[in-house]
């Protein structure tokens, strides 16, 4: 394209985004004068569903195509900020948009290794990988891997190690997609899996990386829209301030002042000593679980036939019924039942029921000595070894590495990792102060309120997901202590407008907003799949002469198996979203970074070193995360104590993965015979300045 080209091309997208980003508030705007007009919530919700996928869909249609440049890397045009914003949706997964300020609100400020650690991976990929990997050109990282190594092993290494990476993530984004299409339309979980699931496949199915180039540009305005409305409309009504990253220092300090009170609150450490009992009668029960099945059955048929001989109402008469029907038939039932009771009964027995103090991100040793002392080094180690793992993993993640494939030169690669980060920054600033804000509603308005007038959407998603929100009144004396609340990680964001008493409106533009970011993410990841798949293992290993048709085709086919693939998974809920992603980042550090790095800058790195570096990264990780989780153990037959070294925890098993394939590649290629003169070569050119340009 000539300079005059790409202006123009450049200002048509300036005007076409600019019109969508209007019509995007116009459609929230006519939504809410329906919502005051008495429309239902269904209606609402639904339209907020049907409207963003039918053009996402629509985007997807028009940038259907076949040509192979324009299907694997959108024709290498896409200018450096608008692929900074589609890296940014590519990045902005279910994790991040609902994930982090759930951790945050969670873990304190101990959270914020996510932040730190995704933003630090861009500065690396931004000097380590982004611009060579676009002087290279091609299609894929295992594509980089061949071509600079040689062979098929280092590029059927990286074919693997991309499928399982992206396929572990994708998995996280289908299960976000069914979170929130549920509580966009009331389908259930399963249903609203496949519902979302259309949404993906039409932009990714038809077009490629043209397709989900312009879609997730698209999605990207959306979803940075609804992140930041209901954070300067909570922070207005909290403190009368539109500015809420520099006034919700107010409600920390209200935050702040009632984790206090409530740490000396007579009912909360009620609350906690009778969860604490409840532990222990878990230990019990699983101590003889046969006899402790007999037990409960009795017990139950004892508190309906006193309630029926009391006259009782009917409606506690059929809660012990439902509590007859749900209990467990098998002992394997009755195991994993009690196992769950104990998990929760520990949960909420600690203070704040296990939520971190928000200021404090680590353990703080008191005066009983070694143990506080411990538990603050394990916290420390686990933070450094969670930020080292998420910068190596994003800078080696597979879907966002290929984005810079799709600029039009290489300063337009490096140019478009700062509009990436810029862009991904404006929600990570966000993250902290809604965090903050839910929790201050939480302590403020929710916590001391009775039961018979809790708010009806805490009903509601105890409805959806008892897993997702949950509620018990201890200690029986009517009012919501917090240590008888638990709020999930993953529905804190969706949740957040009808906690903080917003429209209707904001809170489906919220749903909307996290649906966008799940399908975006969604998106690339299965393009990388099924392009691995087609062209590294298809059209390099299998069939060379497969014509582009065809490896587009087989491409497209790929993407439905695996989305389809992604979805069952996803139904079987086997995790929440930010331990799944971790676990990823940590599979992709392990695996990629240092063979890239090497790739890039040693020369003397060759085939038999990287293909060692690979397996033994891979290796490490995998074993240390089986290793370190107990119900892999479990099934494994293997001891139930998980391996901890150093008090690390698995889902940072890239701290032992990354260190040992470097070591691995380094000695491997030092002592086996240097790479190929052209392998040498391309090192060189690689690494070539750019010739500067001189404008007249």
């Amino acid at each position: 394209m000539t300079l005059e080209t790409t202006r123009r091309f450049t200002q048509r997208l300036h005007r076409r985004y600019a019109g969508y980003t209007l019509g995007v508030i116009a459609f929230v705007i006519v939504l809410a004068a329906a919502e005051r007009s008495g429309w239902p919530r269904h209606w609402i919700g639904g339209s907020f569903l049907v409207a963003t996928v039918l053009v996402y869909a629509g985007i997807g249609l028009f940038s259907r195509t076949t040509d192979e440049a324009e299907y694997y890397v959108a024709g290498r045009r896409v200018p450096a900020m608008y692929n900074g914003m589609a890296t940014a949706a590519d990045w902005m997964s279910a994790a991040s948009f609902l994930g982090t300020a759930g951790v945050l609100y969670l873990q304190g400020y101990g959270g914020l290794a996510y932040i730190i650690g995704w933003t630090g991976g861009y500065c690396l990929v931004a000097v380590l990988l982004a611009p060579y990997l676009r002087r290279f050109g091609q299609f894929t990282i295992p594509d980089f891997l061949g071509a600079r190594y040689g062979g098929v092993l280092p590029r059927l290494i990286g074919v693997a190690a991309a499928v399982t990476v992206s396929f572990v993530y994708v998995v996280v984004q289908v299960y976000g997609v069914g979170l929130i299409t549920s509580h966009l339309t009331g389908f259930s979980f399963e249903i609203g899996i496949f519902v979302g699931l259309g949404g993906v496949l039409v932009c990714s199915f038809l077009g490629g990386m043209r397709a989900v180039t312009w879609t997730q540009v698209a999605q990207y305005i959306v979803l940075i829209l609804a992140y930041m409305v209901p954070v300067v409309w909570m922070n207005l009504s909290q403190t009368g301030s539109w500015t809420p990253l520099l006034t919700y220092g107010h409600q920390l300090r209200v935050v702040v002042q009632r984790e206090g009170e409530l740490l000396a609150d007579p009912a909360e450490r009620q609350v906690q000593a009778i969860w604490a009992h409840r532990a222990e009668e878990a230990r019990r029960k699983l101590a003889d679980v046969p006899a402790a099945m007999v037990e409960d059955a009795q017990r139950l048929a004892r508190e309906r036939e006193s309630l029926r001989a009391e006259d009782a109402p009917l409606a506690r008469i059929q809660q012990i019924e439902r509590a007859i029907r749900r209990q467990p038939r098998t002992e394997a039932g009755a195991r994993a039942t009690y196992e769950r009771d104990l998990t929760l009964a520990l949960q909420q027995s600690q203070p704040l029921a296990g939520v971190s103090p928000q200021t404090e991100p680590f353990a703080q040793p008191g005066d009983s000595g070694a143990k506080e002392v411990g538990a603050q080094i394990a916290s420390r180690r686990n933070f450094l070894a969670l930020v080292f793992c998420l910068m190596m993993g994003t800078a080696a993640m597979p879907h966002v590495l290929t984005r810079y494939y799709t600029t039009a030169s290489v300063a337009d690669a490096r140019r478009s990792v700062g509009w990436s980060l810029a862009f991904i920054v404006l929600l990570y600033l966000c993250a902290p102060a809604l965090a903050v804000m839910v929790k201050y509603q939480v302590f403020t308005e929710l916590v001391g309120t009775s039961f018979g007038s809790l708010p009806d959407w805490l009903r509601r998603w105890s409805r959806l997901d008892a897993g997702l929100a949950w509620v018990q009144d201890v200690n029986g004396d009517g009012v919501l202590q917090f240590g008888e609340l638990r709020l999930a990680s993953d529905m804190l964001v969706l949740a957040a407008p009808e906690l903080g008493g917003l429209p209707l409106v904001v809170t489906y533009l919220v749903a909307a907003g996290g649906l966008a970011a799940a399908l975006s993410t969604a998106d690339g990841l299965l393009l990388t799949i099924s392009n691995a798949l087609s062209h590294d293992l298809y059209y390099r290993i299998l069939n060379p002469r497969a014509s582009a048709v065809r490896r587009v085709m087989f491409s497209k086919l790929m993407v439905l198996v695996t989305a389809v693939g992604a979805a069952w998974v996803a139904s079987l809920r086997i995790a929440g979203i930010l331990p799944f992603v971790t676990a990823a980042f940590s599979l992709a550090a392990a695996a990629f970074f240092p063979a890239l790095v090497a790739g890039v800058f040693w020369r003397r790195a060759n085939r038999a070193g990287a293909t060692a570096g690979m397996l033994v990264g891979l290796t490490v990780c995998a074993g240390y995360m089986v290793a370190g989780l107990t119900p892999a153990r479990s099934w494994l037959g293997w001891t139930p104590e998980p391996v901890r070294w150093f008090d690390i925890e698995p889902v940072s098993a890239g701290v032992f993965g990354v260190p040992a394939g470097a070591l691995a590649l380094v000695l491997v290629s030092l002592l086996t015979p240097p790479p190929a003169r052209e392998q040498i070569e391309m090192v060189d050119r690689l690494r070539r300045p750019e010739p500067v340009r001189i404008k007249d």
